[in-house]
């Protein structure tokens, strides 16, 4: 069987491409070019837009050195106009709209998992695999994802919204393995460009960035009040709700006011209509409490329950799990939880499972703390 990787340049994928050569498949490596700095006017917030080589081409040496170095054949595929319209773009409205929006997600089910995926097919290969920390498995009979096996890096939470057909294409040859263990294959096998590099962070495929300049290359800055939610005073200003996130307490600009300290006060409400960002002391912080939730949007792996279903909710990545009863109504679902779940925020990913398995995920869109609308 032809497998195409998803060779970034870090140090997972290339022991994932190792580890599928020594388990007898054909392996072809893959580069994905999704971002292009100078196109998308990418400049304010940007660290590296004055470097000499940009960070996706420092990324292409290194995975071509690790290609070499396997001897595997290296591809190289361009999807910037795919991520802007199916990726960015739909980063942008969600925080034009208030909500805090996960691209990370989006990116697997549009790029890596769909146009990378089309990509590989078309040059000869069956199936692609990725360098993804999560386990393939089935369940009644049909391919479903499990947690890895090293539960720190897991990343199941970030592949909720690919269906069926696409985990069947792909295979993940990190599932069971550490992420120590990766790093000393790496070192054994002398794969020089990127057995010690540190991990991707920041936007998915652009990396890390000053996000409120970076954003406000999109979205441009409009300053507002910071209202003390209980008593209605004016305590500072912001430069944007859009910049701002729900349960954020620093980087507010609001120490001083009354004898208060910087992080004194929290974000638990953004009026992006009226521009008014609301703020309460840490005392007050069960305003950051929610109850229930809805979400839209829902990708659900396997056969839906025909009734309430208790499940493990992950809200932001790494969360531990909450518990909650998940029940549909029509195209989205109610999740009511256990106990209070603090700062559960609107855009965010709502991701369901059932012990190890993960049954999908969807975007939250209404929450509530008892009969109470809070969002």
């Amino acid at each position: 069987m032809k497998i195409m990787i998803g060779l970034s340049g870090g140090v997972d994928s290339a022991v994932a491409a190792y580890l599928l050569k020594q388990q007898g498949y054909e392996v072809v490596g893959g580069f994905m070019r999704n971002w292009d700095a100078l196109a998308n006017n990418d400049y304010l917030g940007n660290p590296t837009i004055n470097n000499p080589q940009c960070p996706q081409e420092k990324d292409y040496q290194d995975a071509k050195a690790v290609a070499e170095k396997l001897g595997i054949p290296l591809l190289r595929a361009d999807f910037v106009k795919e991520y802007w319209d199916s990726v960015f773009s739909y980063f942008l409205r969600e925080y034009e709209n208030g909500r805090t929006p996960n691209p990370d997600v989006f990116c697997n089910k549009y790029i890596k998992f769909d146009s990378f995926l089309k990509f590989a097919k078309e040059n000869g290969c069956d199936k692609i695999a990725m360098g993804h920390y999560a386990k393939k498995g089935t369940y009644g009979g049909r391919d479903c994802l499990y947690k890895a096996f090293d539960k720190n890096k897991d990343q199941s939470y970030f592949l909720s919204q690919i269906d069926e057909t696409q985990i069947s294409s792909c295979l993940f040859p990190l599932g069971e393995i550490a992420k120590p263990q990766v790093r000393e294959i790496a070192h054994a096998l002398d794969l020089s460009s990127v057995m010690d590099k540190k991990d991707s962070t920041g936007v998915c495929f652009i990396g890390e960035r000053n996000f409120r300049e970076f954003l406000s290359n999109y979205l441009p800055s409009k300053k507002g009040k910071i209202v003390e939610g209980k008593t209605g005073k004016v305590v500072g200003e912001h430069r944007g709700v859009l910049y701002y996130t729900i349960g954020q307490h620093k980087g507010l600009g609001i120490g001083g006011v009354s004898g208060e300290e910087e992080g004194a006060f929290f974000i638990y409400k953004k009026d992006v209509k009226n521009n008014i960002l609301y703020v309460a002391k840490a005392k007050d912080s069960y305003l950051l409490d929610s109850t229930s939730c809805f979400a839209d949007h829902v990708n659900w792996v396997g056969e839906k329950p025909s009734g309430p279903m208790k499940v493990g909710v992950k809200f932001r990545y790494r969360q531990p799990d909450q518990f909650a009863t998940l029940l549909f109504h029509e195209d989205e679902v109610e999740l009511i939880y256990e106990t209070p779940v603090k700062a559960v925020t609107p855009g965010q990913i709502a991701v369901f499972y059932d012990g190890e398995r993960m049954l999908g995920g969807g975007i939250i869109s209404r929450i509530y703390r008892g009969d109470e609308r809070i969002d």
